[in-house]
């Protein structure tokens, strides 16, 4: 692929080693190419300082080690985070909901569907008392036997988008637009709600720590490896950040 480190090549077999590991990604080679590449980068790295190890992956994990420094959170710093994010931190939070899904399929139109899905959409607006109705006619999911009803629900167990809306949305409320997932269009309502309790600072403090030294440490990766990547001479790709799943 005529791809270059700080003038040593990297051969193709080496490339094609690394693909099987990013089947998932949107461009696997793309992906494949930059890990390797930005490896590279840090192996000079540690070459360059002296830094051994029983592997590569030691070698890398070293380097870190030694490079990247993060202070840990401070108490003004968890405390904060904790005001923000009350959501997190709270035991027994739960809503009822129901919906209406309008699935995407490879035979109707995304634009076909969004336009069925704000038309039932306006209805309900207009007459909210024909949500279990519609539910039934129209809902792709099987709860739409039931009016739309999902029952109970508890962080974690729908996708991140559903319960975002569905754990800011009030009780009675319904979603004034379509929410998309990779499901399809949602038509969303809260029916109850029960409010969680917040646990205490200081029992939920070491969880804060753990979490905000992480992200620090994360961010502090990121900038160590696009210093890296400034310093080095890589010829045959031009890499989209620092950002891959090495350091993630």
């Amino acid at each position: 692929m005529g791809i270059s480190v700080n003038g040593i090549d990297i051969d193709d077999s080496v490339i094609e080693k690394e693909l099987p590991h990013h089947q998932q990604a949107a461009n696997p080679l793309k992906q494949s190419v930059q890990e390797v590449v930005l490896r590279t980068v840090l192996l000079h790295e540690a070459e360059r300082l002296g830094i051994a190890g029983e592997d590569d992956d030691a070698r890398i994990e070293a380097l870190f080690t030694q490079e990247v420094r993060v202070p840990e959170a401070d108490d003004a710093t968890c405390e904060l985070y904790y005001r923000n994010q009350p959501q997190l931190f709270s035991n027994g939070e739960m809503v009822e909901a129901r919906h209406i899904l309008f699935q995407i399929t490879p035979t109707v139109s995304l634009e076909l569907l969004r336009e069925t899905g704000e038309a039932v959409l306006q209805a309900l607006k207009a007459q909210p008392e024909r949500f279990d109705e519609l539910a039934r006619e129209y809902s792709n999911c099987a709860s739409g036997e039931v009016g739309g009803n999902l029952g109970q629900l508890t962080r974690g167990q729908t996708v991140q988008e559903f319960e975002n809306l569905v754990f800011r949305l009030k009780e009675g409320e319904m979603a004034d637009r379509l929410l998309e997932t990779r499901f399809g269009l949602h038509i969303v309502q809260v029916m109850r709600r029960i409010e969680g309790r917040l646990l205490p600072f200081d029992i939920v403090k070491p969880q804060i720590v753990d979490y905000l030294t992480t992200r620090a440490w994360q961010r502090g990766v990121h900038q160590y490896l696009q210093i890296l990547v400034g310093r080095a001479d890589i010829q045959g790709v031009t890499l989209d950040g620092a950002e891959t799943p090495l350091v993630q």
